[in-house]
């Protein structure tokens, strides 16, 4: 894919505390994307509440600034330093919260920063339980029964409906926090109450649980470029397993 000259200075978004044996690819992915981009010419702004990292080394970025990770402190860093552009991915669920935080409060259009590599609209499809599971019902694609609740009787009723063991997934949450596997009312109560307090939104999806079945995880990169002349021929990616 060919260089965007419009973008000339970045914000890139750390993944804030991480747990010995956990996160560490955050860390290296956002020392990799600071890399790439000073690589391309393009100034980088770090932002990172963690100063136990690769990525807040003095040599990663041009600017780092060890502050909290909160839509307060990112305002700020971002009137001072004025990037045109935000990259939201490479912090892992830390950073893409954020990055919604400041699209929601309309931080983002105040200072003209645009959203690059996975946008907005991406991140709440994958991450809002309700939006996720519209998205799933509109491409035809199968999913098991579940309800969205955003309180505990709303989640008790809804267990009841769907039928134990039923799998508790919050939404926006850090590697599953506050989610499991609740075989009974008493264990469902425990584990929805901390899901509803650990979810940005308040929202939590009762699932009913397949434990047990084989997943099978593929992902596709797919060069922005190359998927519009795709379209533009007709021609469609498909993956099938015999």
């Amino acid at each position: 894919m060919a260089l965007d000259t419009s973008i000339k200075k970045v914000l890139v978004i750390g993944s804030g505390p991480i747990v010995i044996g956990q996160a560490a690819e955050f860390d290296y992915s956002g020392t990799q994307a600071c890399r790439a981009l000073r690589e391309e010419g393009i100034e980088t702004v770090l932002i990172n509440s963690n100063p136990a990292t690769i990525m807040t080394d003095k040599d990663i970025a041009d600017k780092v600034y060890i502050e909290p990770l909160t839509a307060e402190f990112a305002e700020r860093v971002i009137a001072m330093e004025r990037p045109d552009s935000v990259i939201a991915g490479m912090g892992g669920q830390t950073g893409l919260n954020l990055t919604v935080e400041l699209y929601d409060k309309g931080i983002l259009d105040k200072y003209n920063v645009r959203v690059i590599g996975t946008g907005v609209d991406s991140i709440k499809k994958g991450e809002d339980r309700e939006l996720f599971k519209k998205t799933m019902n509109e491409i035809g694609e199968p999913i098991v029964d579940s309800e969205i609740v955003t309180d505990l009787k709303a989640g008790v009723d809804a267990a009841g409906r769907i039928g134990y063991p039923v799998i508790v997934r919050p939404a926006y949450t850090l590697g599953g926090s506050g989610g499991g596997i609740a075989d009974n009312e008493d264990e469902l109560k425990g584990i929805l109450s901390k899901g509803l307090q650990l979810s940005m939104n308040k929202q939590v999806l009762i699932e009913k649980s397949i434990k047990g079945w084989k997943e099978i995880e593929y992902e596709v990169m797919r060069d922005k470029k190359a998927l519009e002349q795709w379209k533009e021929n007709g021609i469609r990616l498909h993956i099938s397993f015999d």
